[in-house]
């Protein structure tokens, strides 16, 4: 893949050349030089986006920030740590671990992203349900601008009342308006026990019900949908067996985590879910990554059969069945694999072999989404491939706002040119 090729084949670029600072301070320097010779600069983490935000496009100086990885000591009265831009996913984690706490957000990538690029596009992922996304999750942020200054705190203070949040600006702002280079973030209690069950139904609106009637399960974590055609395609790829004897048109993953075993209360939740066809509860630990992988599985399945469009979009979690069955009356060419978050209603829409018709599926699902009151993004960014469609959800009041605080932070555009804020 290397560093001018994203995580999907999909975006492809040119740099000018790649730069691989180990600290903030080389990178100011790297800005400053860049700044003054009139030369674009594109940050990029573990390159594991899907919208084309962390590629050199044009020939753009790549910053990789890969080796800004120092993990600072977990502080247990404040339940914080301070990260650099470059620690993987996996390695907070296990650091968190190692001091009996555990870091709320999780995405399949995470032996890969990196905390920099999680915060710089308000990551989600698989437990948004309980303690939302990485938004949540920041206590601080240091980041360089593109003249080399260096703005942020990484003191983690709970209450602070002195003017703007420039952290929680940073969350999602994609590398356009400062580069991140060390974060300061919560964590979460790491529960000792967990209870994992695939329930199978009939319809997405049925599992919809479900996820509204387990909710009242206060150690609820986790909610996944996917589908048959999607199981079946992980199965053959993985070579690992399905999920039951028989095949059901709907699956959902459900997991809860509590310091005692919440398997007794997931179950009695489920056996008063209607529309429950089929149940498969995880007894041990391998079953339970079984069960786990046929939904993690999906992404490196699909890749399987050549490059996706992968568009992620969300809609109110109410409107999901419906805007699931739009979706499939949209793909009427290619390969469509379908799987998300139902709780918060994210979809990972994936097509592959639609061709032509790509830009019309692009499009059709887009404003399917925003007609709902959705979003073109629930969680991987607007990049260079939704840039342009910022419009369907944002007004241009809105958007004028965007350039203009782009302005304040970039006056001169060094940091990530076309990339979420597009010229007006």
């Amino acid at each position: 893949m290397g560093f001018t090729t994203d995580w999907t084949g999909r975006h492809r670029g040119h740099a000018r050349f790649v730069v691989r600072p180990a600290d903030r301070d080389q990178v100011a320097e790297v800005l400053r030089l860049c700044r003054d010779e009139g030369v674009a600069v594109v940050p990029q983490g573990g390159n594991t986006g899907l919208v084309g935000g962390g590629i050199a496009h044009h020939g753009e100086v790549l910053l990789s920030l890969t080796r800004l990885d120092p993990l600072g000591p977990v502080d247990p009265a404040s339940r914080q740590v301070t990260a650099g831009g470059g620690v993987t996913l996996a390695a907070l984690r296990a650091h968190a671990a190692a001091a009996g706490l555990d870091f709320a957000v999780d995405i399949a990538s995470r032996d890969s992203a990196t905390v920099g690029g999680m915060v710089a596009t308000n990551a989600g992922g698989l437990r948004v349900l309980r303690w939302g996304s990485m938004r949540e999750q920041v206590a601080g942020v240091e980041a360089v601008l593109a003249d080399g200054r260096v703005v942020g705190t990484l003191s983690g203070l709970d209450k602070d009342s002195t003017g703007y949040d420039l952290a929680g600006l940073l969350t999602g702002s994609e590398g356009t308006l400062a580069v991140i280079t060390a974060v300061r973030l919560r964590l979460v209690p790491a529960f000792a026990h967990k209870a994992t069950a695939t329930l199978a139904f009939a319809s997405t609106d049925d599992a919809v019900a479900a996820v509204a009637a387990l909710r009242t399960l206060p150690s609820l974590t986790s909610a996944e949908v996917f589908y048959d055609d999607g199981a079946r395609l992980v199965c053959a790829h993985r070579n690992v067996p399905p999920p039951f004897p028989v095949p059901y048109p709907v699956y959902l993953l459900v997991e809860c985590a509590d310091d005692t075993d919440p398997t007794e209360p997931l179950g009695a939740a489920v056996e008063g879910l209607s529309g429950v066809l089929d149940s498969a509860l995880a007894v041990d630990e391998p079953s339970r990554r079984a069960l786990w992988t046929l939904r993690e599985g999906h992404a490196d399945a699909v890749n399987s059969l050549g490059t996706p469009l992968k568009l992620d979009v969300g809609v109110p979690p109410s409107a999901a069945a419906e805007f699931e069955r739009e979706i499939r009356s949209i793909v009427t060419s290619g390969t469509l694999v379908l799987f998300g978050h139902l709780a918060e209603g994210n979809f990972h829409v994936n097509v592959v072999g639609a061709g032509a018709d790509e830009d019309r599926i692009t499009e059709a699902v887009l404003r399917a989404a925003a007609a709902r009151g959705g979003t073109i993004s629930a969680e991987h960014g607007v990049g260079v491939a939704k840039a342009r469609w910022l419009a369907l959800t944002r007004s241009p009041a809105e958007r004028d706002l965007y350039a203009a605080i782009k302005h304040a932070w970039d006056p001169e555009g060094v940091l990530n040119p076309g990339v979420l804020v597009t010229p007006r």
